[in-house]
């Protein structure tokens, strides 16, 4: 395996992905004390990964599922989820009763995870397409197999931040508040970029 293009496909992951270690800490630390909300959100991750890597691969060789002016419209998936999520933080509040449990199957869905990480990669594959284009086959399989183990060391930083006493404490503290509000700003602002209501 050539190290140069391990390298290259390292930095290119990083430097389009590094909104998605905020977006996962959050998702993790909603998920803190509902059973098996880590499991789903890894899987919703990997999931809306596959999607872009599928749509960048595929244009890279040719094949376009997605015509360029749909891709603004993802944005539209966060920010209904923002505004879910923020109905749901008020529903919740309203009948707090200050009771901490354990629920199975509670937490982020990991089909909502997916959807976000989908639509937040929406500008990822319009990076990914030329990269692919122009490497080959070889070449891109190798950025293709980076890009999935970086996803689990994305996932594990996402956690640990999660984790960490003094973030854990803020996340817990503001987490219903800020999941909602990123979603929905990363919801409009891919609907803004992409020129979703140019008349």
């Amino acid at each position: 395996m050539n190290l140069g293009i391990v390298g290259q496909a390292t930095g290119l992951f990083a430097v389009t992905n590094v909104d998605d270690i905020l977006i996962l800490a959050l998702f993790f630390a909603q998920g803190i004390g509902h059973a098996g909300a880590a499991s789903r959100i890894v899987a919703g991750q990997y999931l809306g990964f596959l999607g872009i890597l599928t749509a960048a691969v595929a244009a890279g060789f040719g094949a376009t599922f997605l015509p360029d002016r749909v891709i603004p419209y993802l944005g539209l998936l966060p920010l209904a989820l923002g505004l879910r999520a923020a109905w749901q933080a008020w529903y919740d509040r309203r009948g707090d009763t200050g009771t901490a449990v354990v629920e199975a199957g509670g937490g982020p869905k990991m089909l909502e995870v997916a959807a976000v990480t989908f639509a937040n990669g929406g500008d990822n594959i319009g990076v990914y397409v030329p990269v692919f284009a122009t490497a080959g086959a070889g070449s891109t399989t190798v950025h293709v197999v980076v890009f999935l183990a970086l996803v689990a060391v994305w996932c594990a930083a996402g956690r640990f931040f999660a984790t960490r006493p003094i973030v854990a404490g803020a996340l817990s503290r503001w987490g219903h508040v800020l999941l909602p509000l990123v979603l929905i700003g990363i919801g409009v602002l891919i609907l803004v970029e992409g020129g979703a209501f140019r008349l």
